[in-house]
């Protein structure tokens, strides 16, 4: 196969801008909303408090707008027509900044913590690791109960699963079944979440 000859594409003077990727009118990461005269939507659907809902072109929607002294914000780009409110900009930002403040707040990291038994596990045994399922329910972390088949021990997964729905229903008061007995290669598992207080 015969090889091409290369041939120099047109170059680009250095001082050119490189160029960008995705929508140039797109907002830029300063700002994650477009507003005002950076909505480029010939028509947009208004909502909020302060307006009566409903679609308006562009210029009408930036003319009341600017009567209430307030800025036009594009909150939902991607509907058709997009979503405006009329709103303080910047207030606007800070009550943005405030809500996924507490959205992280409330999103607790989960904790999982693991218990494993074997196929033939004995009361002592179990009693024993149901005794620290119960704390870790208490504790707000979810329990993954597995049941651990080595070598020929698989032949013994029915008992594996009767082991693993008895744990379930010890622990009914403490937690609630998230996910029935799965057997995964060589573990059969189940998940417990804690009951909410």
């Amino acid at each position: 196969m015969e090889k091409k000859p290369f041939v120099p594409g047109p170059r680009r003077p250095n001082n050119a801008a490189p160029a960008r990727r995705g929508d140039r009118n797109a907002p830029n990461n300063k700002d994650p909303y477009a507003t005002n005269e950076r909505i480029r939507a010939k028509e947009v659907r208004l909502v909020g408090d302060n307006v009566e809902v409903g679609v308006y072109p562009i210029q009408q929607a930036l003319r009341i707008a600017e009567e209430q002294g307030l800025d036009l914000i594009e909150i939902s780009p991607t509907a058709e027509p997009p979503v405006c409110k009329i709103l303080d900009y910047q207030k606007f930002l800070y009550q943005q900044k405030k809500r996924q403040k507490e959205q992280k707040a409330k999103a607790t990291k989960v904790v999982v913590k693991e218990i494993r038994f074997g196929p033939q596990t004995d009361d002592h045994d179990y009693n024993f690791k149901l005794k620290h399922a119960v704390g870790f329910l208490q504790e707000g972390a979810k329990v993954k109960a597995y049941v651990f088949f080595k070598g020929r021990s698989i032949l013994f997964k029915e008992q594996g699963e009767v082991l693993l729905l008895r744990f379930a229903n010890d622990l009914e008061e403490y937690g609630k079944v998230e996910q029935m007995p799965v057997l995964e290669g060589k573990r059969m598992i189940i998940m417990i979440s804690p009951k909410k207080k």
